[in-house]
């Protein structure tokens, strides 16, 4: 595995201070919207006839916002659906341009291209890391607006979490209070190894297991890394920490949407599963001190409404890294896998309950 450095954690911290309300209303630096609307458009929001945009005060305006996201799955759908929301909200009239890459970076780089070459589209929104860097390599001249990247400056897309300068801001997931490896010894007190399946192809996937071994290192617990490269390596990748105390799923696109499959490994195998998500929680992991993706789309598309309709640019927007978390636990998932969640924890959690995996 190449070597990796850890993720600049104080500075996103610090980051969170810059208050995207602060930002001045100067006109878009990256071209004019063009009022088209893509033939490929799968999906309209209705609006009021009171939406405007920059200067055109009282007129309505329909914006074309392509959407390229790198895999189908629920954390992923709730960012884009509060996306939505948060524009529908506002009153913004879009339609949107919706792309999967289906977890394929040469997919996600075409999708880039095709929304490259449409004057039409007046905003990109890049949902997960590897469409957000296919986009922002060969989109300069519009807005693009990144949502579920964990660490944007590790991944190219800006220079740091202050206003950029170019034509990119977003949000990320980070998820600096989580603290993982902490709630797997919570439930599992004398645990002394935990696996960690990811992709060795997402950066976001790679910041996250240099946090868990920070994490793990002073509690004397041992982080089992286990990489793969696509969906189809995934259940030999989880039979390879047979053995472990705990496996724990950062939110990997790759991983995550191939779920169903590591939970019904990890029940046969009698091995605690845990996620850094909470969707994957309903799904059937243990636990997860998670975000919320559907929040983290409506921050997104805040953003969009200040760029859209008061004609802020996209670079004078500090990139957002939210904090705020949610413990949710699973009862009946940790019983199938072999464990009884302590009353302390179920006490500070949302309880959940899912179906078990077929």
């Amino acid at each position: 595995m190449k070597a990796r450095t850890l993720p600049l954690a104080l500075a996103m911290a610090g980051a969170l201070s810059l208050a995207l309300a602060g930002c001045s209303g100067t006109s878009p630096d990256q071209g004019e919207a063009d009022t088209g609307a893509t033939d490929s458009a799968q999906e309209q929001t209705a609006a009021p006839d009171d939406a405007t945009s920059g200067d055109d005060a009282g007129a309505t305006k329909t914006f074309n916002i392509g959407i390229t996201q790198i895999v189908d799955h629920p954390s992923l759908n709730l960012i884009k659906d509060g996306f939505k929301d948060a524009l529908a909200q506002a009153g913004i009239d879009a339609v949107y341009d919706e792309q999967n890459a289906q977890g394929d970076q040469s997919n996600a780089a075409t999708i880039a291209g095709s929304f490259a070459g449409d004057s039409s589209i007046d905003m990109i929104l890049a949902i997960a890391t590897p469409t957000a860097q296919a986009v922002v390599q060969q989109i300069t001249d519009r807005p693009i607006l990144y949502a579920g990247v964990t660490d944007p400056v590790d991944a190219g897309l800006v220079p740091s979490l202050d206003a950029s300068g170019t034509n990119v801001s977003g949000t990320s997931d980070l998820n600096p209070n989580a603290r993982p490896v902490e709630l797997v010894k919570s439930v599992i007190p004398d645990v002394k190894t935990i696996g960690v399946l990811y992709s060795s192809a997402e950066a976001n996937s790679e910041v996250q297991v240099d946090s868990y071994i920070a994490e793990a290192e002073p509690l004397g617990i041992e982080i089992k890394q286990q990489s793969i490269t696509n969906s189809s390596e995934v259940v030999t990748g989880a039979q390879a920490l047979e053995g472990v105390d705990a496996i724990l799923i950062p939110t990997d696109n790759t991983v995550v949407s191939a779920l169903d499959a590591v939970i019904q490994f990890a029940e046969q195998a009698k091995i605690p599963l845990f996620s850094a998500d909470a969707e994957s929680v309903e799904r059937g992991t243990i636990a997860t001190r998670g975000i919320s993706y559907y929040d983290l789309g409506l921050r997104t598309g805040e953003m969009a409404v200040q760029i859209l309709r008061d004609g802020v640019s996209a670079g004078s927007i500090p990139s957002l890294v939210v904090q705020d978390t949610e413990m949710k636990v699973n009862p009946a998932a940790a019983e199938r896998m072999g464990v009884t969640v302590p009353e302390d924890v179920l006490a500070e959690a949302v309880v959940v309950e899912d179906a078990p995996a077929e």
